[in-house]
């Protein structure tokens, strides 16, 4: 996932929908790496895009075979879709058994994303799971969500709720993926900002990400159908957060999120606060 590239910048020339290319970066020196995919876009920089795009950038310093078990982003600035983004990453720590990396992701000489991340070891196949998947249709029985800003996924869910985006659907990747463990780990981090309109109090719409936390129990295949089920919590003021559980389709509890965002009320008409 990263390449040394050496080209011209062909901004908006393609819309692609496979994942790998739009995760792909450029090394350009040894803990600095650039984005390779842009296009022009009516929307900010999506906050999973620029959160997979990180982590593929701390994975590519850490020591053979340590995988993304934990990250803890913050979004601090709208990101451009237009432009690349360049991510420098800190080595904090390489222990015996655990990495520890900061990211920082810059455009236009200013901060828009830090993230902190943990590698580990992959511990196999052995886990005590105490959290079931939700009862839902099956994805071949549910229509297709229309997110054309996602070209790269395939979302599948049942009636939107009143915000417009779902709480529960499946997700895949749209290509198939390599098989390589962190390309996974990114897709499942692109995957876990996708609905940010989780609906926590009445008469209020999200605004914007704040902050993204997501523990990964296992990597599962980013082109298989995934199950994301979303939970609003509380909100304080213009603050809300959620928490959601991401199932593989066998009911195995693939990661855990937690996401807080500004909301804003809307109520007959009126303008948001």
């Amino acid at each position: 996932m990263v390449e040394q590239i050496s080209r011209e910048w062909a901004v908006g020339e393609l819309r692609s929908d496979h994942l790998t290319d739009n995760m792909t970066l450029e090394r350009i020196d040894t803990d600095l790496f650039r984005s390779v995919f842009v296009q022009v876009e009516d929307y900010s920089l999506y906050g999973g895009l620029v959160a997979g795009q990180a982590l593929a950038a701390a994975g590519a310093t850490v020591p053979e075979g340590r995988v993304p078990h934990s990250l803890h982003g913050y979004f601090l600035r709208p990101g451009a879709a237009d432009l690349p983004t360049v991510f420098h990453v800190e080595r904090d720590r390489d222990g015996r058994t655990v990495s520890s990396r900061r990211v920082v992701a810059v455009q236009q000489g200013k901060v828009i994303f830090n993230m902190a991340a943990s590698f580990g070891q992959d511990e196999g196949e052995a886990m005590d799971q105490h959290v079931s998947a939700p009862e839902i249709a099956a994805p071949e029985y549910l229509p297709v969500h229309p997110m054309r800003r996602y070209p790269t996924v395939e979302v599948r869910a049942e009636l939107p709720t009143p915000s417009g985006l779902p709480q529960r659907f499946w997700v895949r990747a749209t290509q198939p993926l390599p098989s390589d463990d962190l390309v996974h780990a990114c897709a499942l981090a692109y995957v876990s900002d996708l609905s940010t309109g989780v609906r926590i109090s009445p008469g209020l719409v999200p605004m914007a990400s704040v902050d993204h936390a997501l523990w990964v129990h296992h990597i599962p295949r980013g082109d298989e159908w995934l199950l994301v089920d979303l939970v609003g919590q509380v909100r304080v003021g213009r603050r809300g957060l959620y928490t959601g559980s991401i199932f593989t389709a066998d009911g195995r509890l693939a990661a855990t999120l937690a996401q807080e965002m500004l909301v804003l009320r809307v109520e007959d008409g009126a303008k948001p606060w």
